[in-house]
């Protein structure tokens, strides 16, 4: 589980930014507990702001470090594919990301520092026994490894300034930030687009396709899978009845090109009515192609990135799915859900703890509060968080002057 991430000179993002999930209200049943962590963490971050205020990019940069780890062994050759601010010296300095996480009741610290020519520093920490352990610690092209480490050769060998020694790491397997490696490169992405100097898209998952699978006759792929088969697809069905209760079953037929293609069954007068999935409505599609991520995420206990979870969807299939991940028994493993979004209603399903704040500077740089500690002072449980939030309480909502828009639109009087 992600405990905390922080990011610098990233898009948007100049001065260091920190996202925690780390519970404020701890004796709540949807934080999770750790035997080795004396804090509770949440498996749920809403972040709210205005328009271009940076909201995307604080989603953007864990994406890209999750992407980092996945992809700089194969996919990055002559410098490092990032994407820093674009104003003032920002563009020569480096850009940095540190995360913390939760791994086999371990906690994990990482921290990366690169600028286009190639890593600048790099190291892993292990906190076993609540003390810090460093596992590797990388200044330039120079790496330490701790006593004992093993596959230090074989990791060595693969490094160039460009590959990440988690990436080698996770190459190589047999060593102890192999799961690190896993748990960062594995994240799930829905709804970030491919960034112009990123060199591979996002690690994305195939919305449809995972989905689709779900109720093809040959499960084999999912052999792997800790749960049923049938298991998945009877929750898979019954979630997408949230979305439209006139749905009784999904079947894959076969077209005039032998292509195998879903159909929505229901029944009219006792008598089945078949639909093409595109017959149906854009929110009940989107909801259906997020229903295979969503199910996967959760069955993995891994960490799920939603930019705009609102699109498309009703405000109530939001809330559902905030729960799905909140709720302990439909979330055992402690899978993270982390969106954006302009639902205020949204706010009705959420903790205060669980709200992150986005705003943009006069000089365009993107800064993020906590809901939780805003102003210095603790807002109390009991408010109205989504009224709070239109009355512009805690800032991060469009300023918008009237008088310039009837003048836009050709109304003001001379």
């Amino acid at each position: 589980m992600m405990l905390r991430f922080q990011v610098s000179n990233h898009r948007s993002i100049l001065d260091p930014v920190e996202l925690s999930l780390i519970a404020v209200d701890d004796d709540r049943t949807a934080t999770r507990g750790f035997e080795r962590l004396s804090e509770r963490v949440l498996t749920v971050a809403g972040v709210y702001g205005p328009n271009a205020s940076g909201k995307t990019n604080v989603l953007d940069a864990i994406a890209w470090l999750s992407n980092a780890v996945a992809r700089s062994l194969h996919g990055w050759e002559e410098e490092i594919p990032r994407d820093p601010h674009r104003f003032g010296d920002a563009p020569t300095e480096p850009s940095t990301f540190d995360l913390d996480l939760m791994v086999d009741d371990i906690r994990y610290s990482y921290w990366l520092e690169v600028d286009d020519s190639g890593v600048q520093y790099e190291s892993l920490f292990s906190y076993p026994e609540r003390r810090r352990r460093t596992l590797f610690e990388r200044v330039g092209d120079t790496v330490e490894f701790r006593r004992g480490f093993e596959a230090v050769r074989g990791i060595r060998q693969l490094l160039t300034p460009t590959v990440l020694t988690l990436s080698a790491a996770v190459r190589l397997r047999s060593n102890p930030a192999l799961e690190v490696g896993r748990a960062i490169s594995r994240m799930g992405v829905l709804g970030l687009r491919r960034r112009r100097r990123t060199m591979h898209p996002f690690p994305r998952l195939e919305l449809r396709d995972s989905t689709f699978r779900l109720f093809l006759e040959d499960q084999s792929h999912l052999r792997h899978e800790s749960i049923d088969d049938d298991d998945r697809r009877r929750s898979a069905l019954e979630l997408l009845r949230w979305a439209d209760p006139g749905i009784d079953h999904v079947t894959a037929e076969e077209d005039s090109d032998q292509r195998r293609q879903l159909q929505f069954v229901r029944h009219l007068d006792d008598e089945p009515v078949m639909l093409e999935i595109e017959d149906e409505s854009d929110g009940t599609m989107m909801w259906f192609r997020m229903l295979g991520p969503v199910l996967g995420t959760l069955n993995r206990g891994q960490v799920l990135l939603c930019d705009e979870i609102d699109a498309s969807l009703h405000p109530l299939l939001s809330a559902r799915l905030i729960e799905l991940f909140q709720d302990p028994t439909t979330n055992p493993l402690g899978a993270q859900l982390i969106f954006t979004t302009h639902d205020t209603t949204v706010l009705n399903s959420l903790n205060r703890d669980e709200v992150w704040l986005t705003e943009k500077s006069e000089g365009l740089a993107t800064s993020l509060r906590a809901l939780a500690e805003f102003s210095g002072e603790r807002v109390r449980r009991s408010i109205n968080l989504e009224k709070a939030y239109l009355q512009g309480r805690f800032g991060a909502v469009p300023e918008i002057d009237q008088q310039a828009v009837r003048a836009a639109i050709g109304l003001s009087r001379s």
